[in-house]
């Protein structure tokens, strides 16, 4: 099998770019969905890692791969080869530049970063969609010369389940409520602790400086009246 969908999309904001859909016969609605909450929570911590693979529990594996703040997202079966999946991912990502070239030029980045519609380059699909059959088979002498010829290292590549990267966007806003918190707690102890300090030195201090005011008092009285 093919990869099952593709996805390019804005790293930023998750704004898709294009989707592709490969032509089988299976319902791909979960997995849409999963691929569009990923793509919406990558830039939820400010970063994110620029390959990652994420395991879901019905024997489907996301990979995708970030470069220039454009994120590029495939579904396969579990038995696809992770490192097909990701040459797969490169050639993709080198076919939407050639297209963003041709149409756009030298100014593409600024047309990306400004993009407000959803979808705004669907006719890349086409292209998308020959080179997701070029793929469809992982045992084709094509496909076996072109992991030959690969000298990645696929270990290094990070690997989640899909429950924690769908988790990690409420997970992350928790977190930062309780920052804000423990920042406004910290501000109102600071304040308090000025005020002990300040009370502590009144204490220690205020009796001697009384006893020195009363001394001088008694002094002025006695010589100069």
């Amino acid at each position: 099998m093919p990869p099952f969908l593709t996805f390019v999309a804005r790293v930023s904001d998750g704004l898709p770019f294009v989707a592709s859909f490969s032509p089988s016969q299976e319902n791909l609605e979960q997995q849409k969905m999963q691929a569009k909450d990923i793509l919406r929570g990558l830039n939820s911590n400010g970063r994110s890692v620029a390959k990652m693979s994420i395991e879901t529990t019905q024997s489907r594996i996301f990979h995708y791969l970030i470069q220039e703040n454009t994120v590029y997202l495939t579904c396969t079966e579990q038995s696809y080869p992770k490192r097909l999946a990701f040459l797969y991912l490169e050639e993709v990502a080198d076919l939407f530049l050639e297209y963003l070239n041709m149409n756009h030029g030298s100014n593409y980045r600024s047309v990306l970063e400004t993009t407000a519609r959803p979808y705004a380059f669907i006719q890349a699909d086409p292209t998308i969609q020959r080179k997701q059959r070029e793929f469809m088979d992982p045992k084709s002498s094509m496909n076996t010369n072109k992991l030959n010829q690969d000298l990645s290292d696929i270990h290094s590549i990070m690997k989640q389940n899909i429950n924690q990267v769908l988790d990690r966007g409420e997970k992350l806003d928790a977190v930062g409520e309780i920052s804000s918190n423990l920042i406004h707690e910290s501000k109102k102890f600071k304040w308090g602790a000025k005020k002990l300090n300040w009370w502590a030195k009144v204490n220690t201090y205020g009796p001697l400086v009384a006893i020195s005011l009363f001394v001088i008092a008694v002094l002025y009285l006695k010589f100069f009246y």
